[in-house]
């Protein structure tokens, strides 16, 4: 008796995506363009820490950390259901999938520049082994985040181009580094959420 993969539609499905030719040249142009968008996001966090633009009269942006929170909350989900997918063999679903999380990741990096550019920095105000695990956390976040967010371009732009080995082998570790820095943004939010204004 021999053995038949459960889904022989979702092999076909892989099978026609690996099938598909590299596109190096657009992957080299992407990859430069990649390291100038970090490059920018980087120089903006760090004016976002000395520059506070004022808002318009009637404009409260305190929605914002909220959002940005529930966004990434929402980032690990899909994140975690395109991992689903791709082990699955739903190259479609999982491609649909990481769509939406870099999507949503566009979503939250526009809505915490706009509240940090506005609004000053909150202070955590816990105290004992809470604090301890506050800044654990937050310090972990920012590292992970910093670092990671080239390579998920990276990633991204290897399974644009169809180079799948270079995606796989950036995925693996790259994807756990974004499930960090998504699950943890929520947490950290939840933690902090107390001493807003």
């Amino acid at each position: 008796m021999s053995w038949k993969h459960p889904n022989p539609i979702n092999m076909s499905e892989r099978s026609e995506w690996l099938a598909r030719p590299a596109k190096e040249e657009l992957a080299k142009k992407l990859k430069v363009l990649a390291w100038v968008v970090s490059a920018l996001v980087l120089a903006l966090v760090a004016i976002m820490q000395r520059v506070r633009l004022p808002l318009p009269e009637g404009v409260d942006l305190s929605f914002l950390p909220g959002f940005y929170a529930g966004v990434n909350a929402l980032a690990a989900l899909v994140l975690v259901a395109a991992i689903v997918f791709i082990k699955q063999g739903k190259v479609g679903a999982h491609r649909a999938a990481m769509m939406f999380a870099m999507v949503l990741s566009v979503f939250f990096l526009l809505s915490y520049v706009a509240y940090h550019l506005t609004s000053d920095p909150t202070r955590y105000g816990g105290e004992g082994p809470m604090r301890t695990v506050y800044f654990l956390l937050l310090i972990t976040h920012i590292i992970t985040a910093a670092v990671s967010f080239p390579f998920i371009l990276f990633t991204f732009i290897a399974a644009w181009t169809n180079r799948f080995d270079a995606h796989r082998r950036l995925a693996r570790w790259v994807f756990p580094l974004w499930l960090y820095v998504a699950v943890t943004g929520p947490i950290i939010w939840w933690m902090i959420r107390p001493f807003y204004d």
